[in-house]
């Protein structure tokens, strides 16, 4: 990468600190609520025009929320359309960016889904099309405490009947792979569980017993084979698939069958579970220190991704996890030029996150303050219609 295309964190930190003092563009500060605190920054040394929402993560009447497109897995919608459409439940959207990166013919995102401690999607390895090798990207996590976390969660799911037990290989996704797997299907996917046409599939209807601690329980009422069973409205399908078919042929109509999803790493016990996960890719800051430059060897980052300036969005949070960073920036402009994943987190660091993660960038880029996009973002066409957001909302009421 030039040299010229990567700043020092301390050199990054002086062009923000300047431009909020007496740069040409002044900063402007907006307070959205308590403790939601709105801010664009003009920075001449890009240029970069930059909006930063930080975020009391400690205040009650404020919550993070994961939104779907259209509340739906496979599907695109703009992000101040989302926020709209939030708003209508009366709380107040303060502010939403655009989140994880997403297949731009279906609009489903390639990590975890995680929304309201419910798992709405799983996979072991991220669904990209763009790694240089396959591997589980890093995701953006709140635990039951609402503190905020940031690793490469892998979904780690369980079936288990009264003869056997089988791993989940995916939830609400097409297991990887040429010869077994399991997979869990829920209404969230749509009516009907995918046919596999390579391999033999054997599929049971699960219809709703109760939960134990983290165990959700089933009872087995009926069987079909080759894919395409109906998905109870209020149960779900197991599928198996290859050599693992014939094993799940051996349970019998009535059995219980217990279910168990959730992430590696596991959540120390004092954390509970995952109440929100969001996909990024990759991780640019681990404790403080600018890692964005390892992205190519340990998340497959490709080059004209990382190392070329482009229009970006980043979620990241402080040293004490008491403050979250939602940050823009503009790019393909006159006006600003974009940033490389390496002046993405030297920029973050500067504005005080200690982890950060990068979200889907370019012309998904989006930031909306109030029902306003606020940022500018690089399509011709205007704001893009993306697959997820990630929202900040004031609550008129608790959960």
């Amino acid at each position: 990468m030039p040299i010229a295309c990567r700043l020092a964190p301390v050199l990054l930190a002086a062009a923000v600190a300047s431009a909020a003092a007496q740069g040409p563009a002044p900063a402007r500060t907006d307070t959205l609520a308590p403790g939601v605190v709105h801010t664009r920054l003009d920075i001449s040394t890009g240029p970069w025009t930059v909006h930063v929402l930080r975020v009391d993560l400690g205040r009650g009447d404020i919550a993070l929320r994961h939104e779907r497109a259209h509340g739906q897995l496979a599907t695109r919608e703009r992000v101040s359309a989302m926020a709209a459409r939030v708003a209508q439940g009366g709380d107040r959207v303060l502010a939403a960016v655009n989140a994880d990166f997403f297949d731009l013919a279906s609009g489903a995102s390639e990590n975890n889904v995680v929304i309201g401690a419910e798992w709405w999607k799983g996979v072991r390895v991220t669904e990209s099309p763009y790694d240089t090798f396959d591997n589980v990207h890093a995701q953006f996590a709140l635990d039951s405490r609402r503190r905020p976390l940031l690793d490469r969660f892998a979904f780690d799911g369980w079936a288990r009947t009264p003869g056997a037990s089988f791993p989940l290989i995916a939830l609400n996704a097409m297991p990887r792979g040429t010869y077994e797997g399991t997979a869990l299907w829920t209404p969230r996917v749509g009516p009907a569980t995918p046919r596999d046409s390579v391999r033999p599939t054997t599929e049971l209807a699960l219809f709703p017993a109760g939960h134990r601690d983290d165990t959700v329980l089933f009872v087995r009422r009926s069987a079909s084979k080759g894919g395409g069973l109906a998905i109870p409205a209020d149960g779900a399908v197991l599928s198996a698939y290859g050599a693992r078919a014939a094993a799940l042929d051996s349970t019998a109509d009535g059995d219980t069958v217990r279910i168990t999803l959730a992430a590696a790493p596991r959540l120390a016990a004092a954390a509970g579970r995952l109440s929100l996960v969001v996909g990024g890719w990759p991780r640019i800051l681990r404790g403080g220190v600018n890692v964005a430059a390892l992205a190519p060897s340990a998340e497959g980052t490709i080059s004209r991704n990382a190392e070329v300036r482009h229009p970006r969005t980043g979620v990241g949070f402080s040293r004490d996890s008491t403050t979250l960073l939602l940050v823009t920036v503009d790019g393909r402009g006159a006006t600003s030029v974009g940033m490389t994943l390496v002046e993405l987190a030297d920029l973050m660091k500067s504005l005080g996150a200690w982890n950060a993660l990068n979200f889907d960038g370019g012309g998904s880029a989006t930031m909306v303050i109030d029902g306003k996009v606020v940022n500018t973002p690089s399509d011709r066409t205007g704001e893009r219609e993306v697959g997820s957001a990630l929202l900040v909302v004031q609550r008129t009421r608790p959960d």
